[in-house]
């Protein structure tokens, strides 16, 4: 992910750190494995299946997954369940063929 803000495009730039850097409350976007909000997001990603215990801290969360993949679909469908059990506000997008984004 790091490398992929690097290189989004040939004058496009995400400003983005991580511990490795230092200084998260300077940095718009914050990249970590651990369960922490040292820049004060108002926006969750998670990614890869993680979850998080504190998604009421947040104004927004996105649970990004590949729906291609049956494995990572079902977790998703899983995740999905506990996030609307516990009273979170739930919708769902999808990328379509021209790769815009649909609600789904």
């Amino acid at each position: 992910l790091n490398s992929a803000l690097w290189t989004l495009g040939r004058i496009s730039f995400i400003p983005h750190g991580s511990a490795k850097e230092g200084m998260a409350e300077d940095q718009p976007v914050w990249l970590t494995i651990l369960d922490e909000n040292p820049n004060g997001a108002q926006f969750l990603f998670l990614t890869e299946g993680a979850t998080s215990p504190s998604l009421a801290s947040y104004e927004r969360c996105l649970d990004i997954f590949d729906g291609n993949d049956p494995e990572a679909l079902t977790a998703a469908r899983g995740r999905w369940k506990i996030y609307k059990d516990a009273g979170h506000q739930m919708t769902y997008w999808k990328q379509n063929e021209t790769g815009g984004w649909e609600k789904g």
